[in-house]
């Protein structure tokens, strides 16, 4: 019994040595010399390669996937150095590809830098992704690896918004953040949330015997990127989109006839472009922002010739005018002018003047209005879009008390968006050499003013939400990879202009908004008289370079608001194309 025991204990001692020899071992490995080891192992043909991670994908604010990821395949070289036998393999993969008639990059460099890889071929599907694989077996450094496409599902319904990838630029490559064939947010949504989007890069230390790997070293996990959600909604966006297209369509074939008939321009025969934006009351969220023309995002990123035709179009596809456009807006602006007057005391409800068409206070700077309208108060003047009301309300309220009103409103200001925007253009605002006489035409929306789709809706919100202007915003939250987690979260309104009007003139100019309408004399009578919902509105024609720009506003219900809208159509002319286009967005939301 003895003797069996100590020759058990022999057993386990042995063992423990041996252990401990093969723990010492590893110690000196991986800690203690382990910058040797790792030298020594470069030298004998290992790199270190950083993993792209999975980015992030987009989704509209119910969870429709916008951008997301798709499996593809690529051929990529390793950054082994091509000298002795290795320089014929990119002859022998272009002899490949053209066996198995597939594309491949024409952009083949003489040799990849260490620790980088070169991606000879990319978008491969998974049909032809395993005969590529079969003739690749006895190639050193060349294989097959399975990558994620970013791709828009619907790739014509958001492209200014969503924006797009592109390659590195040199200071991001030298930052060390990127790898050679990494790519980058280039606008939009994409750029702007490029870090939470990306993720973070993996590292991992290949081995290489010959040419081939034999094994690797993970030496960081890459991190997947974060989702962002937006508050479009899907269905909306789209109807906004198509309503765009067909109504400037119809309003150009519309200005064409017309034309031809009086053999003189200026009615809408130059319209090829518009925008419209939809916000939600509630909270200034972005549930509809559609610019027209618009394009294939999906296209867009190959850049190639569809790039090219996009660059060269002469109606500008690739320019957001949601955002970006600045437009004169005519009459949507006496809203502001009748709130600035009355917070003023230049006019009160009761106030009237005699139209007679030409408003000549400044005899050098007469201002027509479209019919003899006679008295007019604040409500038909409205209603009727009468100038000549305006000139003088505007004239009495000055142009100080007009800008400052406006500025409230948040016209004339960013509204706060993510993405970036223009900030449009105050008529008379720090301007030195402006003149009285100036005034009566920026009251009517004319002069200098300028102003996006975008601005124009958060202006009609703020009405619409008594004075009390919010930051407008596309983000809804952002959320982790496998959206299990809420990493950020926008949804809380933030206030960018308390209200300090009096509630009393609030009222007044919305139920004068009413009654554009509602009015049967209203300009927007003949498509919301008989809407089933209460809507507040104003229409506007805006004198500018070619035909007039249509334009309208509006908000609903009138009692409770939930969404204003805003409509551009360049040199759309007449405002019943303008109004369809928010009909159709009313329609959606109510509907």
């Amino acid at each position: 019994m003895k003797k069996h025991i100590n020759v058990y204990t022999f057993c386990v001692i042995i063992t423990l040595i041996i252990f401990a020899a093969f723990t010492a071992r590893l110690v000196d490995w991986q800690l203690i010399n382990s910058e040797n080891y790792r030298g020594q192992a470069y030298a004998d043909g290992a790199e270190e390669i950083k993993s792209e991670p999975v980015r992030g994908q987009i989704f509209d604010k119910d969870g429709k996937g916008l951008i997301v990821n798709q499996t593809r395949y690529r051929v990529v070289v390793r950054g082994t150095e091509l000298d002795g036998e290795e320089k014929s393999v990119f002859p022998t993969l272009i002899s490949i590809f053209d066996k198995l008639k597939l594309a491949y990059h024409s952009d083949i460099p003489d040799a990849v830098p260490d620790g980088e890889t070169y991606i000879f071929a990319d978008n491969i599907k998974s049909e032809s992704a395993g005969a590529v694989a079969e003739n690749l077996q006895k190639i050193n450094g060349a294989s097959v690896e399975p990558y994620l496409v970013r791709t828009a599902e619907s790739p014509n319904l958001a492209p200014h918004i969503l924006g797009a990838l592109g390659a590195v630029t040199a200071d991001e490559y030298e930052s060390g953040d990127y790898a050679l064939n990494d790519k980058t947010g280039k606008f939009g949504i994409e750029a702007k949330f490029e870090t939470e989007l990306r993720g973070k890069s993996g590292e991992k230390l290949v081995f290489f015997d010959g040419g081939s790997a034999v094994s690797e070293e993970l030496k960081q996990s890459a991190e997947r990127g974060s989702n962002i959600w937006l508050t479009l909604d899907s269905k909306l966006q789209k109807t906004a989109a198509e309503s765009l297209a067909e109504n400037v369509q119809a309003a150009k074939a519309e200005g064409k006839a017309e034309s031809e008939i009086y053999s003189e321009k200026g009615h809408g025969e130059d319209c090829s472009a518009g925008a419209a934006v939809m916000l939600s009351v509630k909270d200034f969220s972005v549930l509809a922002a559609a610019s027209y023309p618009t394009y294939d995002l999906n296209k867009y990123s190959l850049y190639g010739d569809y790039y090219s035709s996009l660059a060269n179009d002469e109606n500008s596809p690739m320019f957001n005018r949601a955002f970006d456009g600045e437009f004169a807006c005519g009459s949507v602006f006496k809203p502001c002018v009748a709130l600035a007057a009355l917070e003023n005391g230049a006019i009160d409800e009761s106030t009237q003047f005699f139209c007679d068409k030409f408003y000549d206070y400044y005899p050098s700077n007469v201002v027509e209005c479209m019919h003899y309208h006679g008295m007019q108060d604040i409500y038909s003047a409205t209603a009727h879009s009468c100038n000549w009301f305006y000139a003088e309300a505007g004239r009495r309220a000055g142009i100080k008390n007009i800008c400052a009103c406006a500025e409230k409103l948040g016209l004339g200001v960013k509204t706060g968006l993510e993405t970036g925007e223009s900030g449009g253009v105050l008529a008379g605002r720090n301007d030195d050499d402006w003149q009285p006489g100036n005034t009566p035409r920026a009251a009517i929306g004319q002069s200098d003013n300028a102003f996006t789709p975008l601005q124009l809706a958060a202006y009609t919100a703020t009405l619409a939400n008594n004075g009390t202007r919010l930051k407008t915003h596309l983000v809804g939250k952002i959320t982790s990879a496998d959206n299990s987690k809420i990493i950020a979260d926008f949804t809380k309104p933030e206030t960018a202009e308390s209200s300090s009007f009096f509630e009393k003139n609030l009222k007044i100019v919305q139920k004068a908004m009413r009654e554009v309408a509602s009015n049967p004399e209203g300009t927007a009578y003949s498509v919301f008289g008989d809407y089933k919902t209460a809507v507040a509105a104003k229409t506007g024609t805006a004198e500018n370079s070619g035909s007039d720009h249509a334009v309208f506003i509006c908000y609903a219900p009138f009692e409770k608001p939930e969404v204003a809208v805003a409509v551009v159509i360049e040199n759309g002319v007449k405002g019943k194309y303008a109004m369809q286009v928010a009909k159709d967005l009313l329609d959606g939301y109510f509907k």
